[in-house]
């Protein structure tokens, strides 16, 4: 099928099963859940698995589309054009999925890839310790051999949509002997089942996207073992890089967008002549709309380079902690320009965009440290990429 002929049929199939609550709104990883659990989400997803379009370039044989890398950018710049959001989200198709693909045995991704694909599984990521957070590789969750299953006992914290999750892929050591990176094996296993409790953190923002999760003689089978026993580390990080990577999709409408900082500071701080009236205001939007601008041009060059299918490395580091960096000071700026405004938790004296916002602001300040921090992310950079000494 030519691409001019893809585009055509895309476009169709979006814009007949895409329902309007899916459409025109964004999604943040702390209100997904929300989101997802309706029925028009449902409709929405079973739709495009049955294309294979949750999983655009995933091979058929797992339940993907099998497309190739401009057959998805046709994809999703009409997913784009349309204003609808993904059919599916989560860790499932960003993470452990990918991760399967590299890392995984033939048995193991026949039978967790196409639940992934048809989004009747979700995953949770089960890496983070009291203790262990920047430095992951002193975990001390154990997971002991007993025929034919792992007994895990430990504890992991900040453990995201653990309390919606039906599977959790893990870092467990497996030989407390070994040294610390060498005795940590990669698992996944079943969250219902009696030797797993889960408890919601409250955040400042209001919501509890992060929890506990408890083992107490938990189970995972031997046959969910991923690669081999005391290799998880390996396979933890090529994670991580799958996390942190992205696909630039370039809209295929020349158009110029609003810039949306300018749109909020011409409503609280006012315009002359069609500018935003504070010229502090004004250098702080253009250095921001730079910095964004500057990023989405480095991912696209990235997204090029990479069509040839080569996995993600540690140049992905690099997109977490810009991008985390932009994200956290987006909120910021917009909460700046708004003023007083800017800072409503409730009340008859703020509008319900304005406390969303806020919500909002209180949420983002987390984005430099969950995902790994950004202090994190500067180590991997030195050492991986500029190859500086320790």
């Amino acid at each position: 099928m030519s691409l001019d002929a893809l585009r055509e049929e895309a476009r169709e199939y979006i814009d007949s099963h895409c329902p309007p609550s899916m459409r025109n709104r964004a999604v943040h990883f702390e209100d997904a859940f929300e989101i997802y659990d309706t029925k028009d989400a449902d409709g929405w997803r079973d739709a495009m698995a049955e294309r294979g379009w949750t999983a655009p370039m995933w091979p058929k044989e797992y339940g993907g589309g099998g497309l190739s890398f401009e057959e998805n950018q046709v994809l999703q710049q009409e997913m784009l054009a349309l204003k609808a959001l993904p059919p599916s989200v989560g860790m499932g198709l960003a993470m452990i999925g990918p991760t399967l693909l590299e890392f995984g045995t033939e048995e193991q991704k026949q039978r967790h890839l196409p639940p992934i694909v048809s989004g009747k599984v979700r995953w949770c990521q089960g890496y983070s310790e009291p203790g262990s957070g920047s430095d992951l590789a002193s975990l001390q969750t154990k997971a002991v051999l007993e025929g034919d299953h792992f007994v895990l006992n430990g504890q992991k914290i900040w453990t995201s949509g653990a309390d919606h999750a039906d599977w959790m892929f893990a870092l467990v050591r497996t030989d407390p002997n070994a040294s610390k990176h060498d005795g940590i094996s990669f698992v996944l296993l079943e969250m219902d089942q009696p030797g797993v409790t889960v408890k919601p953190i409250p955040l400042i923002s209001g919501s509890s996207p992060f929890c506990e999760t408890f083992f107490d003689n938990a189970l995972a089978r031997r046959d969910d073992l991923i690669s081999e026993l005391g290799k998880g580390w390996t396979v933890g990080k090529r994670l991580l890089q799958y996390e942190r990577s992205a696909t630039a999709v370039e809209s295929k409408k020349k158009e110029k967008p609003l810039n949306p900082y300018a749109v909020v500071a011409k409503q609280y701080l006012g315009e002359v002549d069609g500018k935003i009236a504070d010229a502090d205001a004004r250098d702080k939007i253009v250095r921001q709309t730079m910095l964004e601008n500057s990023l989405k041009l480095t991912v696209r060059r990235v997204s090029d380079e990479g069509k040839s299918g080569k996995a993600p490395g540690a140049t992905t580091s690099i997109f977490k902690l810009v991008g985390s960096t932009v994200a956290k000071e987006s909120s910021a700026l917009k909460a700046d320009l708004r003023g007083m405004q800017g800072i409503g938790w409730e009340g008859e004296g703020f509008s319900e965009t304005e406390i969303d916002a806020t919500r909002g602001w209180l949420r983002d300040r987390a984005v430099t440290i969950y995902g790994g921090t950004n202090e994190v992310q500067m180590n991997i950079i030195s050492k991986r990429v500029l190859g500086l000494p320790d």
